[in-house]
Parts: C-alpha cells; sequence; structure tokens
C-alpha cells in the first residue's frame, strides 16, 4: 500500500514530511512568509510618502522593521533544522542499539556467542585451579623416600635430647608426633631455603614441605617467604643477583658470633639498585623494616645450629639458596657486615 509507513522508520520517531523539492514542509512556509513579508515591506514603501525617511532614526527604525521579523524567520528555521537533524541522529542510535539487543539475545539463545572476556576469565579460571591441584597433590602425597636408608639422611639441625632432670615431667599421653618423624636432611634442608623453582618440581615441593613440617626450620623458611614476597613487589629477585662467592671457614665464623670486618666477605650482593631500593624501603615501611630483621634472627639461630653438622660443601651449596641471598642482601642494607 502506498500509505503505508516506512518499515525502516524506527518505533516513537515521526520524520518531517518533506515538500516535492527534497526540501522539509517548514523551510517551504519559511520562505513563503519571507516572502510576504518583503512584498508587505515593498507595498508600504512604495503608498508611503517620502518625509518618513528623513531623519537618521526614521531610517534606523524602518531597517528594524524590514530585517528583524525576517531574521526572526530563518532563526526559527535554523532552529528546526538542528532539532530534526538531533532526532536522526537518536533514531540511528535506537536502530544500532536494538541491533546489538538483537544480536546478544539471539547469542545467549544459540550459545555460540560468548564474549571473549568471559572466555579469558573462565581460562584463567582453570588454569589457577589446575595449579592449585598440583600443589596439593604434591604436597599431601606421602614421602615414600623416608622409609628407605639412604647416606644423605644426616640430620640438618640438632636433634632435641629429652632430659630426665626436667622439672615439668611429661604427661602420658602417646608420643608427639614430633618425636617420631625423621630429623629433616641435610639435603632437604638446602633445598627447601632455594624453593621450588616451578609448579612442576615435585623435588622442590617435597623439601618444603617437610622443612615446614619441622619446628625449628619452618621459622626460618616462613621469614624468608615473608622476606622475598615483599622484595619482589619492589622488582628485587634472587635470581637476578649474582653474588661473590665467600670461603666456608668465613661462615663458620658468622656462626660462631664474629661479626664486622671480620666476616665483611659475606656480603656479596654488590647491585646498587637492589641494595638503594632494599635500603629505601626499611627507611619508609616499618612492617618491611620489622619482617627483615626477624628474617636476620631466624637466619642467625638457624644457620648455627645448622653450621655444625654442615660440612664446607654444604655450606657452600646453601650460599647458592634464595634464602642466604636474601640474608646477603639485607645483611648489607642493615649494616652487618660493616
Amino acid at each position: 500500500m502506498s500509505d503505508a509507513k516506512d518499515s525502516t522508520t524506527p518505533i516513537g520517531v515521526t520524520p518531517t514530511p518533506p515538500a516535492a523539492d527534497g526540501r522539509p514542509l517548514s523551510e517551504i512556509v519559511a520562505l513563503l512568509l519571507a516572502l510576504v513579508w518583503a512584498g508587505a515591506v515593498a507595498m508600504q514603501f512604495a503608498l508611503a510618502s517620502e518625509s518618513v525617511l528623513t531623519g537618521p532614526l526614521s531610517i534606523l527604525m524602518t531597517l528594524l522593521v524590514v530585517f528583524l521579523p525576517l531574521a526572526l524567520i530563518w532563526g526559527i528555521v535554523s532552529t528546526a533544522r538542528t532539532i530534526r537533524a538531533l532526532r536522526d541522529e537518536a533514531a540511528r542510535l535506537q536502530v544500532t542499539v536494538d541491533a546489538m539487543r538483537h544480536a546478544y539475545v539471539i547469542g545467549q539463545q544459540t550459545g555460540t556467542a560468548k564474549p571473549s572476556v568471559e572466555r579469558k576469565i573462565e581460562e584463567i579460571a582453570a588454569a589457577q585451579k589446575k595449579t592449585e591441584s598440583q600443589l596439593a597433590m604434591f604436597t599431601s602425597r606421602r614421602d615414600t623416600a623416608l622409609s628407605v636408608p639412604s647416606a644423605d639422611r644426616k640430620a640438618a639441625l640438632s636433634v632435641p635430647v629429652a632430659n630426665s632432670a626436667d622439672e615439668q615431667p611429661a604427661l602420658a599421653l602417646g608420643t608427639p608426633a614430633e618425636d617420631l618423624r625423621a630429623p629433616l636432611s641435610v639435603a632437604d634442608f638446602v633445598r627447601a631455603l632455594h624453593f621450588p623453582e616451578s609448579p612442576d618440581d615435585k623435588a622442590g615441593f617435597r623439601a618444603l614441605r617437610l622443612a615446614l613440617e619441622d619446628r625449628k626450620s619452618s621459622r626460618l623458611i616462613r621469614a624468608a617467604q615473608d622476606v622475598l614476597t615483599l622484595l619482589s613487589q619492589e622488582g628485587i629477585y634472587m635470581d637476578d643477583l649474582k653474588p661473590e662467592r665467600c670461603r666456608p671457614e668465613i661462615w663458620r665464623r658468622f656462626a660462631a658470633g664474629e661479626r664486622g670486618r671480620a666476616i665483611a666477605g659475606l656480603g656479596g650482593v654488590r647491585d646498587r639498585s637492589s641494595l638503594a631500593l632494599t635500603a629505601a624501603r626499611m627507611r619508609e615501611d616499618p612492617v618491611f623494616r620489622d619482617a627483615a630483621h626477624h628474617f636476620l634472627r631466624s637466619f642467625d639461630r638457624t644457620f648455627a645450629e645448622f653450621e655444625t653438622n654442615a660440612s664446607d660443601a654444604e655450606l657452600a651449596d646453601l650460599t647458592e639458596t634464595r634464602t642466604a641471598r636474601a640474608f646477603m642482601l639485607f645483611g648489607r642494607v642493615t649494616g652487618i657486615f660493616d
């Protein structure tokens, strides 16, 4: 039907009917009004006497009377044109929004148009869940190697000996679990201080689990983990540090209680940016400073006990761990080797 409404016109938008030559009807009406007004003014000037335009004020008032209505007419036309352009733009935006809503509804119904952001989030969550399950498997399985006698099962730390002369006797509640557990070996202790290399480092997670189960070594492990995490926030990683090697006898002198210039060789970390960032964080952050001093005290006590059971080669292996490098870094910053 010829009078049917155009299907492309959005709902709620009424287009201005155009004239035969393509101009809107409002502009045609404005043009006719301007012509009528111009004809009326010309007729008035033709009938008026010549004495009307004698003075300057009369000329000014005449010009205002002639041109002011014309300016008002075409101002209204310009405003109507602007409103029409804004209405057309709103109509186009409405059509675009409707199309997007329609596409979204179709995608939800068919299940084939999943947004890329949601897909990425699901992939990250799946990868994180897989990593957590692997960590749980590594840390919860039984350590079958403990039941096999081995030459590297030498205890890393001294085993406390029960004293029968204690004032408070032990209660008859069974043997504590710590007494039943085999002592932590030197190899496992050193491996735990280096922390696992990756989620696939089964040996590293095994040694770390054993060290955390030991009451003495767990204090140092947790203190080292805290400071390594804080240092990583400053972009400082122990793998990037290449400290200078130091002879085992100097490490033994440190374990014996010597400080200052006598053990200056232990401060083998020379990376200036890492030293400057660590010193600045020590000054500005009290939490960082407390964690650093707690780590240094834990390392001092644990290393003094470890040194009595370790050989020179085992001491050299320990100095290559991430925990030992963190000790060298904080020792330089706090002035232990000065």
